[in-house]
């Protein structure tokens, strides 16, 4: 019972804490290379370092998701891309999908009372600012791709201050809550350690 009210609990906080990006202008060198780092249409290519390294991470990580995305040909090409965009944005993965799982619950076509959008809640005013108005914020991996670049560009403003970054991703910077719940999630959900190999090992 205790842990049913827990999950409740959890649940409601995350949908009330879900929030949204602020409209901030951005000085022009800024904007360019946020417009760039959105635009950069490079082929898909595996972010991981080796297959097996590929193999360990979703074989790890699409368990956990089973429940929210049933379909696992969908929820291995939604694990590749947040791997792919967070790695490409020099963000921790885990971190990318702790803060999904309390921005929208994974849910696709998420939209916040705000208008924030798809998995990572990206707030529409980011197409206009960035100049690329036809982008859709639904799309997988469009709004990935958003969503790390815009949190990429708070750390770099927050110099690296993960907890004030994550306020301003959120909309709610200052606030204890949002920064503690993604990274509970991140730390109690989503945490990976790869297996220990001996040298040269392969399997």
């Amino acid at each position: 019972m205790r842990g049913l009210i827990a999950a409740l609990f959890y649940l409601c906080a995350s949908a009330a804490l879900a929030g949204a990006q602020k409209y901030e202008p951005l000085s022009a060198s800024v904007q360019a290379a946020l417009h760039k780092a959105v635009s950069d249409s490079r082929p898909a290519v595996s972010s991981f370092k080796t297959p097996l390294e590929a193999t360990d991470w979703l074989a790890t990580m699409s368990p956990r998701l089973e429940k929210r995305i049933p379909d696992r040909n969908y929820r291995l090409d939604l694990l590749r891309s947040v791997h792919y965009e967070a790695t490409r944005a020099g963000l921790d993965p885990q971190l990318v999908l702790g803060l999904i799982q309390v921005e929208s619950g994974f849910r696709k076509y998420a939209v916040s009372s705000a208008g924030a959008r798809g998995y990572m809640q990206v707030m529409p005013f980011w197409l206009k600012l960035l100049g690329r108005a036809e982008d859709s914020l639904f799309d997988l991996r469009t709004n990935l791709r958003y969503g790390c670049t815009i949190l990429r560009h708070y750390l770099d403003l927050e110099k690296g201050d993960l907890y004030r970054a994550l306020g301003r991703y959120n909309g709610s910077l200052g606030k204890p809550e949002y920064p503690n719940l993604v990274r509970a999630a991140w730390q109690n959900q989503w945490d990976y350690r790869p297996p220990l190999r001996l040298a040269g090992q392969t399997r």
